[in-house]
């Protein structure tokens, strides 16, 4: 027979505390079919949560909760239906109960100098990125704050910490995104809702791979100033993710983790 005192039980317990598990926590990430969404889902997943996707395309979270696995799910929704948010809201909760961790994720990107780029263009970012975001976490936001616990999670960009010729809308909206993860951080953390970002640098997606492969002057200074010298994967994200919305960052609100190669230091 084996016997342990109070001592030698609570050493044990907290060596098989986990503080970066997110067992039993479940995570809606927006734009989570592919890139940075997806990479982050799977994150998520092998730290224990469960995920819920959505996006426009019916097909393409199709897939990557088959990728993902059957115990998954998705929604097909618009963020920018911004009127259309509040039943998203009410019909996760109806499903799948409380959500612990949301991550606005979605984005569209739009590449083009500045005098030639419409009020259109500007908006249509603008609506994804901020308006959309917000709306969404307005909607999750109040349930958490009732149970006193959740993670809140924005991408922002290299583009809201350093000058970036030809994108003016996505610079204004990722800088939206700054201000708006702090400006709730210091409104939601009274109510033990953190509010964090992260910042990517160049990682390898659909989005970003178009971007730069169609400008190679541009792809050269991406490295060039990267010291790591290589741009970063989708997976990269994903740890940072399962990092702020697990118990680890329990004292972490109101930040912005680079997650860039170094680029927001190089030369």
């Amino acid at each position: 027979m084996r016997v342990e005192n109070s001592s030698q039980a609570s050493s044990n317990s907290n060596r098989q505390f986990n503080p970066f598990s997110l067992a039993g926590k479940l995570a809606l990430i927006t734009g989570g079919g592919t890139g940075l969404g997806l990479g982050m889902a799977q994150a998520v997943i092998d730290a224990g949560g469960k995920v819920i996707l959505t996006g426009r395309r019916e097909e393409v979270l199709r897939e990557a909760v088959a990728q993902l696995g059957e115990k998954e799910a998705y929604m097909v929704h618009d963020i920018t239906d911004l009127a259309s948010i509040p039943a998203l809201a009410q019909a996760v909760n109806d499903r799948f109960g409380k959500l612990d961790i949301l991550i606005n994720n979605a984005g569209i990107h739009h590449k083009q100098d500045a005098v030639e780029t419409s009020d259109t263009d500007f908006e249509k970012v603008l609506l994804t990125h901020v308006h959309g975001a917000f709306a969404m976490t307005r909607e999750f936001a109040p349930s958490m704050i009732k149970r006193k616990e959740g993670s809140i999670i924005f991408i922002s960009s290299m583009s809201a910490i350093m000058g970036m010729p030809k994108v003016i809308a996505y610079s204004a909206a990722k800088t939206a995104v700054s201000g708006m993860v702090r400006a709730l951080a210091s409104e939601f953390s009274p109510h033990g809702v953190r509010v964090n970002a992260i910042v990517p640098g160049w990682i390898e997606s659909e989005m970003s791979n178009k971007a730069l492969n169609s400008d190679p002057e541009r792809k050269r200074k991406v490295m060039s100033r990267t010291p790591l010298g290589h741009m970063g994967k989708p997976a990269d994200i994903g740890h940072a993710a399962v990092f702020l919305a697990s118990p680890a960052a329990q004292f972490i609100t109101g930040a912005e983790l680079r997650v860039d190669g170094g680029a927001g230091i190089g030369f």
